[in-house]
């Protein structure tokens, strides 16, 4: 009987590995802040940055040899899959029923009446407001990031202040 031996060799180099997770150590918590902003819900935001970072991994020796820059590069994986998302609705798997479960009561209600406003906001106006002053980029990068014109970001940013403004004047009339 031969016996044969099979080695098996990774993949990927072990200082790929350990470059890529001390990385994500440190940008984790900024980027799941960005994608719950941009997705208006954290679950979402949480299954859209683990798919932005699943694909960053595939190509992160193309990113750093490319001198390009790893935030930046998965924030605009983020803003593109949820763009997708919309666009694709049939893939969220949700599904409806007849009644709708109770809210939990929360003892933050402004942080609440904050949130429902900022999920209210059209998907674009919310990317532009969460580019802008969470992110805090620039008018041009945010330009970049989106794939659109400065002065869409500039529209884009303007019409969602003035939306969230607005709801929560109304909420603090009632």
């Amino acid at each position: 009987m031969v016996r044969e031996h099979l080695t098996v060799q990774p993949t990927y180099p072990d200082e790929r590995v350990a470059d890529f997770s001390a990385w994500v150590r440190d940008y984790q918590r900024p980027l799941l802040g960005f994608a719950q902003l941009i997705a208006g819900d954290p679950q979402t935001g949480e299954d859209l940055l683990q798919t932005a970072l699943a694909r960053a991994y595939l190509k992160w020796s193309k990113i750093g040899a490319a001198g390009q820059d790893p935030v930046g590069y998965v924030r605009r994986i983020i803003v593109n899959e949820n763009a997708s998302l919309w666009r694709h609705a049939w893939k969220r798997r949700e599904r409806s029923t007849a009644t709708l479960p109770e809210p939990a009561p929360s003892d933050e209600g402004s942080i609440d009446l904050t949130w429902s406003a900022v999920q209210a906001l059209p998907t674009r106006q919310r990317t532009a407001i969460a580019l802008r002053f969470y992110a805090d980029l620039t008018v041009a990068e945010t330009a970049t990031a989106m794939g659109c014109s400065p002065g869409s970001v500039k529209t884009h940013t303007s019409r969602g202040i003035a939306k969230l403004k607005q709801a929560l004047r109304e909420e603090g009339e009632a």
